[in-house]
């Protein structure tokens, strides 16, 4: 078969097609005026496609039972369990370590790169975004200089082994589909196997190095600095004054005050350090924290919030404090205004019986915007005061009519840390890990002794393993069913489940398939020298992959471009394998659209970006990528 044959039998452009490429485009053209939430602008375009006989009901509901979406929904909840225990704490201690500037954070963030080799990249953005918000948030960066460049170094580090990204694993399973069409043609039957381990590393290294360069300068200096409303309102939230008791467990203890990360905190001054019959102020950065040490801070609740989940520092007013972290993790922080009518006005905090009356205890103390310097035992509490609360968690709702108070408020996320579950939550995840990894290289379904694995969900047992490990977080108590539920980003997962409905449209109505062969037989067309072809046809290939990738998922890529990237290769007399590597690694790097990839979509809505700041940043990185991997899989992988 001859490639003018091949591209003559071509089919004619369906109606079916033209109106899911419209709506692709709409879709696209939506995101960019950004007025209608990114989900629904999705569910509307499947839902047209839909309506008009495109695709079916069927189909469209595909993508809400696709693996990747299960997966990224119980990624969400066992990234939960690493918070709600500290283990998370301990990960970006370990990872952004002393780093005190966004450059410096950074710097160390490229570390993701080369771990992102070996881990699949989706469990490790699930992980390391909420570490990588706490540091921006203690640190008031905003967090949209550095997600983005978190999701781009896992992207980047996918491409350097096989394993790194679930894009080549889906390319070698098409592989091994294709190559039964070709037990005719041995030359080209040689070609179609299997991508090796590290078979993609001679180009997916080069590519990743150069990336992570862009990333670190270009790229970094277009990144946008945006903050969202709530960040700014807290600077000007009111300030508390809480007086905290160290522990003998505290594991601040024997640290100096700026080794224990208590120098610079945001919104938060430390005014002094009781200790025995002797008062430390001011404190210095040098003064070393020791056991029994009452230390009294001033500043914002979400700070105090911050101080009051590390364990070992308890609040040291109230000696009933619940310290013990199965108990603490059931109660959160409240603020209540008191009333003139409140039977503990003129009582000192300390005199108050605060918790014998409401089975509470009292953590800080604000009042009319001073900034009190008493001890927080001895201040005579007044109408008007506002105080931070260690409460149950139905003290609102029993409290929200009561006279002694003008108002009562839950803090949202104040909940403590179960410290005493830390280690058993990171061996979960990390076997979690372990599990997709060993997936990953067996290539296809896994046994788990007597059951396939891989029959209980197609032939991708990865969201299996998933809930697996969320509902053994849920069964040692690492995290609450309840806790569970409301990590899950239902925004994140609705809009990649139309996406990948949208890409079903694209895909069945034969609108992908005709783009692809239109594009290459104008390549072949064109008045270029017979020398210059291949190469050009090689180029075709990969921006056609390229482009696919930015606009429908992963698996429609590979199922579209391999087989017609082979049928090219072998109707020119050409070597598959240059144009089977092109498409795996240009269907592996999307930068330039959230949807291209999910970790882009997973930390759109933390880092408040719109779209358009991906086709900033990441339509040059896609360019340059192309520009690395063109130039070195025809020295690698020769066209003939």
């Amino acid at each position: 078969m001859t490639l003018a044959v091949l591209l003559a039998q071509q089919p004619a452009l369906t109606w079916q097609g033209s109106l899911a490429i419209l709506v692709t485009a709409l879709v696209f053209l939506g995101l960019q005026v950004r007025r209608v939430p990114v989900e629904l602008l999705f569910l509307s375009g499947l839902a047209v496609i839909t309506l008009a006989g495109v695709i079916t009901p069927k189909m469209a509901l595909k993508g809400f039972s696709e693996p990747a979406v299960i997966l990224i929904g119980a990624l969400f909840a066992a990234s939960a369990g690493l918070r709600t225990t500290g283990a998370l704490d301990w990960v970006g201690n370990l990872l952004l370590g002393r780093a005190t500037s966004e450059r410096g954070a950074l710097l160390r963030l490229t570390l993701v790169a080369p771990i992102s080799a070996v881990v699949l990249n989706t469990p490790l953005v699930a992980m390391l975004a909420p570490v990588v918000i706490d540091w921006c948030r203690k640190r008031d960066v905003s967090p949209s200089r550095l997600l983005m460049p978190l999701s781009y170094f896992t992207i980047l580090g996918g491409v350097v082994t096989v394993i790194g990204t679930s894009t080549t694993l889906v390319c070698n399973a098409k592989l091994s589909e294709s190559a039964s069409a070709w037990q005719n043609r041995p030359d080209v039957l040689s070609q179609v196997s299997d991508i090796g381990l590290l078979e993609i590393t001679w180009v997916g290294l080069p590519v990743m190095a150069v990336g992570v360069l862009y990333v670190l300068t270009i790229g970094h200096w277009m990144l946008p600095n945006r903050s969202e409303p709530s960040t700014r309102l807290a600077k000007r939230r009111r300030e508390y004054l809480v007086e905290l008791m160290v522990q003998p467990t505290c594991p601040l203890i024997g640290k100096s005050v700026e080794d224990a990360g208590l120098r610079n905190l945001p919104g938060l001054f430390l005014i002094e350090i009781a200790r025995e019959d002797q008062v430390i102020t001011p404190v210095t950065p040098r003064d070393v924290i020791q056991s029994g040490d009452r230390m009294v801070f001033t500043g914002v609740v979400d700070t105090i919030a911050d101080l009051e989940r590390i364990s070992g520092l308890v609040p040291a007013v109230d000696d009933s404090y619940e310290h013990e972290p199965e108990k603490r993790t059931r109660r959160q922080l409240t603020e209540a205004v008191l009333s003139r009518t409140s039977p503990i006005i003129g009582s000192t905090v300390r005199d108050a019986n605060f918790r014998e009356r409401y089975n509470a205890a009292i953590v800080a103390v604000h009042r009319n915007g001073e900034r009190l310097t008493n001890k927080i035992g001895n201040i005579r509490l007044e109408p008007g005061d506002t105080l931070l609360l260690q409460t149950r968690n139905d003290f609102v709702e029993q409290h929200r009519n009561n006279r002694e108070f003008y108002l009562v408020s839950q803090i949202d996320g104040s909940s403590a840390r179960r410290h005493d579950r830390a280690l058993i939550a990171v061996g979960l995840f990390l076997l979690l890990i372990a599990w997709l990894m060993t997936i990953a290289l067996a290539g296809g379904p896994t046994h788990l002794g007597p059951v396939p694995i891989g029959n209980l969900l197609g032939n991708d047992p990865k969201p299996v393993a998933a809930v697996t490990v969320v509902l053994a977080m849920i069964l040692f108590r690492c995290l609450s069913s309840s806790q569970a539920r409301s990590a899950i980003d239902l925004q994140v997962l609705m809009t990649i489940a139309a996406a990948i409905g949208l890409g079903q449209g694209i895909e069945k109505s034969g609108a992908a398939d005709w783009i692809a062969q239109g594009l290459i037989g104008l390549t072949q067309a064109s008045p270029l020298p017979p020398a210059a072809v291949p190469f050009a046809l090689l180029v075709t290939v990969y921006l056609v992959s390229m482009v696919f990738t930015e606009a429908i998922t992963n698996v429609a890529v590979a199922s579209i471009m391999i087989p017609l990237s082979i049928s090219v290769a072998a109707a020119g007399g050409l070597n598959p394998r240059p144009f089977i590597m092109a498409v795996a690694i240009a269907a592996s790097l999307s930068f330039a659209t959230p949807i291209g990839y999910q970790t882009n979509l997973m930390v759109m809505g933390p880092g408040g970006y719109h779209p358009r700041d991906y086709l900033r940043v990441g339509g040059p990185l896609t360019l340059l990528c192309a520009v690395v991997a063109l130039t070195l899989i025809p020295l690698i992988w020769p066209l003939t």
